[in-house]
């Protein structure tokens, strides 16, 4: 991994549709922007923010997501999340994560990722369909 720089921003986008509704991931049953949705976009956008300084081979994995969901948003609706880079602790992140929607926050947390090596963190995880 090559050197990394606190308070690096990486973001991510969508638009609220079917696909991402809280009914359709059954998160609940309305149609509107779903808490599992905004998750998965905070960790999109903390991938974002981690991009640029992994090495070949190298990713990361999410561990830890602890958020508020504070605000609905309706279908057609623009929705970003952003993550800050807070910390680093060897090869764990921690990142302060936001989402918006066109009108405001609509979402805001911390979140945890760990840096690994991709063939041997997949190897690993397939020998369990060998036990």
């Amino acid at each position: 991994m090559k050197d990394i720089v606190l308070n690096s921003k990486g973001t991510a986008s969508t638009t609220v549709n079917e696909n991402n509704f809280a009914a359709t991931m059954g998160s609940g049953s309305l149609n509107v922007f779903a808490t599992p949705a905004m998750v998965a976009l905070m960790e999109a956008a903390a991938c974002d923010c981690l991009a640029e300084y992994l090495d070949d081979g190298e990713t990361t994995v999410g561990t830890s997501m602890d958020i508020k969901h504070i605000a609905a948003t309706p279908d057609t609706m623009k929705v970003t999340a952003e993550a800050v880079l807070t910390g680093v602790n060897g090869r764990e992140f921690t990142f302060e994560v936001k989402a918006y929607d066109e009108c405001g926050e609509i979402g805001c947390g911390t979140h945890k990722r760990f840096l690994v090596f991709s063939e041997k963190f997949t190897a690993k995880t397939y020998e369990k369909l060998n036990k």
